[in-house]
C-alpha cells in the first residue's frame, strides 16, 4: 500500500518507539503518587514537559498542558478561554477551521456566548484586518488555525494576531498547530499567540495524546473536572507513555525538518506534475498560495471521490476526501463550501497528503495509480 494519507495520522517515529517503551513495559506509576516508581513517572512527565516547551520556544514548561490531543486542545483553548474567570466571552473563527473549534463555537453559542464566523476568500486564506473587524469589546478569544488540515493553505497567523492585539489586548489568541508543526518551523514568540494546540499521531507519535500551549497568566475554565492534575487546567491521571512519546516525536520532527521538506516537497511536487501530463483536467486547489509541502487536494471533474477512493484502495493507494474527523458517508466539506465551491465540485475533491516516510518516488508511482483508478470511471 501506498500510503497518502498521513494528515489523518502517520506511521510512529521509531524514536517515539525507543522512547515509549520503558513506559510500557515497567514504567507504570502514577505521577500523582509519594513512592519510587510514581516519582520517576513524575520525572518523565516533567521532562517531557520540558522538552515539548523548548521545542517551541515556550519560557516556562508549566505553560503546556497534556491532554488527549489535538480536539482536546482545541476544546480546551476555545471553551476555556470563552468561559475563563466566569464569564460567557465571545468567539471569532475562521470558516475553515478543524471540527473541534467550528463544533465547540456552536457549543457556547448555545450557552449564550457571541459567536462570530469569518469568512474566508476562494483559497482559503483568512484576512487579518477582517479577523480583527468581527472582534469587540464582548470577544474573549480568536482561533485561526496555522494551516489547514484539508487544502494545506498556512495562514496569516502572525498577522491576524498583530491585528486582534491593536484592536484589543484583552482578546486571547489561539491557533491550531497539528498540520504546521509537521512540515513549518512553529515558536509562539514568531505567532504572537497565546495559544497552541499540537497533536501527537500527525507527527509520528502515538495517538490519544496531545499539547495545549497556555501563556503564563492566561485563566482558562476547565472543559475536564476531577482532580486538577496539569495546574488545574486538565484533570486526570496523566499517560505517561504517551506523553513521553510525544515528546520524542516532536523533537524528531522539527530534527527530520530539512530532509523531510526536501524530500516530501520533492515527491507532492513530482505528483502534481505528473498530473499534469497524464490526467490534464486535474485541478490543484489553492495552487498559486503558500500551501504545506506535505499536502496536495485534488478535483478530478465528473468523478465522486467516494468512486475514486475505492478505486485508488484497490490500486494500493490510500488517500482521504476531506477531512479525516468526518465518519460516514462523504459530504461536501464545509472547508471547501466556506471558499466558494457546490455541493458537486466538493464532492470531486480528494486529499492526497505525503509523510516523514515518503521517498520523492512517491509523487509519480501515486499519479500512475492514480491514472489506473480514474480507468472506467468517466
Amino acid at each position: 500500500m501506498l500510503y497518502l494519507d498521513h494528515a489523518a495520522t502517520t506511521p510512529i517515529r521509531p524514536e517515539t518507539r525507543v522512547a515509549m517503551e520503558p513506559f510500557l513495559a515497567d514504567g507504570h506509576g502514577n505521577p500523582g503518587g509519594m513512592h519510587a516508581v510514581a516519582r520517576a513517572a513524575k520525572s518523565a512527565l516533567e521532562d517531557a514537559r520540558e522538552r515539548v516547551a523548548a521545542a517551541i520556544g515556550a519560557r516556562h514548561p508549566l505553560e503546556v498542558v497534556f491532554t488527549g490531543g489535538g480536539t482536546e486542545s482545541d476544546n480546551l483553548a476555545v471553551a476555556g478561554a470563552a468561559l475563563g474567570a466566569g464569564r460567557r466571552g465571545g468567539v471569532v473563527f475562521s470558516a475553515i477551521e478543524h471540527e473541534a473549534v467550528r463544533e465547540t463555537a456552536g457549543f457556547l453559542g448555545r450557552l449564550g456566548c457571541p459567536v462570530v464566523e469569518v469568512p474566508v476568500d476562494s483559497d482559503g486564506l483568512v484576512d487579518p484586518d477582517r479577523v480583527a473587524a468581527s472582534c469587540d469589546r464582548d470577544t474573549a478569544v480568536v482561533s485561526v488555525m496555522a494551516a489547514n488540515n484539508e487544502v494545506g493553505v498556512i495562514q496569516p497567523v502572525a498577522e491576524i494576531a498583530a491585528a486582534v492585539r491593536e484592536m484589543s489586548p484583552s482578546i486571547s489568541v489561539h491557533s491550531d498547530a497539528v498540520q504546521a508543526l509537521v512540515s513549518e518551523p512553529v515558536s509562539i514568540d514568531d505567532l504572537g499567540v497565546d495559544m497552541l494546540t499540537i497533536s501527537g499521531h500527525k507527527l509520528g507519535g502515538p495517538p490519544g495524546v496531545g499539547a495545549l500551549w497556555v501563556r503564563d497568566g492566561l485563566v482558562l475554565e476547565p472543559v475536564l473536572h476531577g482532580g486538577g492534575q496539569e495546574g488545574g487546567r486538565r484533570s486526570g491521571t496523566p499517560a505517561v507513555a504517551p506523553i513521553v512519546g510525544l515528546a520524542a516525536a516532536v523533537e524528531a520532527a522539527v530534527a527530520d525538518r530539512a530532509r523531510f521538506r526536501r524530500d516530501v516537497a520533492a515527491a507532492r511536487d513530482g505528483f502534481e506534475q505528473a498530473l499534469a501530463g497524464l490526467v490534464p483536467d486535474a485541478i490543484v486547489t489553492a495552487s498559486t498560495v503558500g500551501r504545506l509541502v506535505q499536502h496536495s487536494h485534488i478535483r478530478v471533474p465528473g468523478v465522486l471521490a467516494e468512486n475514486l477512493l475505492i478505486n485508488l484502495d484497490q490500486q494500493g493507494l490510500a488517500a482521504a476526501a476531506g477531512s479525516a474527523c468526518h465518519s460516514g458517508a462523504v459530504q461536501a466539506s464545509p472547508v471547501l463550501r466556506a471558499m466558494g465551491w457546490d455541493d458537486r465540485a466538493a464532492r470531486e475533491c480528494v486529499r492526497f497528503t505525503f509523510g516523514w516516510t515518503s521517498d520523492p518516488g512517491d509523487g509519480a508511482r501515486a499519479a500512475a495509480r492514480l491514472v489506473r483508478a480514474l480507468d472506467g470511471l468517466r
